[in-house]
């Protein structure tokens, strides 16, 4: 069975904005996935949704068979331990070193102190950068403190990685850097998805590629590069053309009665 099935989802805003329609994909342990296409078209809420930070509005997701919408509240901060999560918004708090950041995440899921340790400098062995276990954020360069994120991500040892943008504020070497230590992680068996928009490194990276367009998926693709569907209007044009289709039928299949 795969790792984790998305079935028909959908999510719409509390404003009725529609962020994503209907989108069905499967992923098998182990792949490296990106999710490609504009901003706003949802890429970051599949990441989200996935992680339980924000629910579906319809449809079904499954992570190891499991339906996640029957996870209780209690079970879902073990539920997210499955997970490493690269956010822009989850940065390093500024008021304390790179080791005290890590260790608050161990922390704050109940491990032991000398287990804390192991976890930290090993997390940080991974991406080259025990070294600057002292350091606090501002000493750092963004290309170091984007591998600390991701040493803070591998701490508990997930199953799956999710990274959303991670090379977006990254030069060109950085960005090739941060995309070989994913590739790294990948290979040792952690299922990776990346959402990004650099046309380049997907294109040089060659993993499945799910493109979205207005919210629906449009095109999935294994050894792939950037899809020309994430930046074509006329593909816009036609997502938006088919919605306002589907919405008439159900209009008319209401007018019925």
């Amino acid at each position: 069975m795969a790792q984790i099935v998305f079935d028909h989802v959908t999510k719409i805003f509390e404003s009725d904005e529609l962020v994503l329609e209907e989108i069905s994909f499967r992923i098998e342990k182990g792949e490296f996935v990106f999710l490609i296409g504009k901003s706003g078209v949802g890429k970051s809420s599949i990441l989200k949704l996935l992680s339980k930070q924000e629910e579906a509005t319809g449809g079904k997701i499954f992570v190891n068979e499991k339906d996640i919408s029957l996870l209780k509240e209690r079970e879902i901060p073990f539920y997210r331990r499955r997970f490493g999560i690269m956010q822009a918004d989850m940065r390093c708090l500024r008021d304390r070193n790179v080791y005290d950041n890590l260790f608050l995440v161990m922390r704050s899921c109940g491990y032991a102190h000398r287990e804390s340790k192991r976890r930290i400098m090993e997390s940080l062995g991974r991406v080259g950068m025990v070294h600057m276990a002292k350091r606090y954020p501002q000493e750092l360069s963004v290309g170091e403190e984007a591998r600390v994120l991701l040493a803070r991500a591998l701490l508990t040892e997930p199953e799956i990685l999710l990274a959303d943008e991670p090379t977006a504020n990254l030069d060109p070497d950085m960005s090739w850097d941060m995309m070989n230590l994913l590739d790294s992680v990948n290979r040792q068996g952690i299922t990776v998805i990346v959402s990004s928009h650099s046309v380049e490194l997907v294109n040089i990276m060659r993993k499945r590629v799910l493109t979205l367009v207005e919210g629906m998926l449009v095109s999935d693709e294994k050894n792939a590069g950037y899809s020309s569907k994430a930046l074509d209007i006329f593909e816009e044009r036609r997502v938006r053309q088919l919605r306002e289709e589907k919405n008439r039928e159900k209009n008319n299949d209401f007018s019925i009665f």
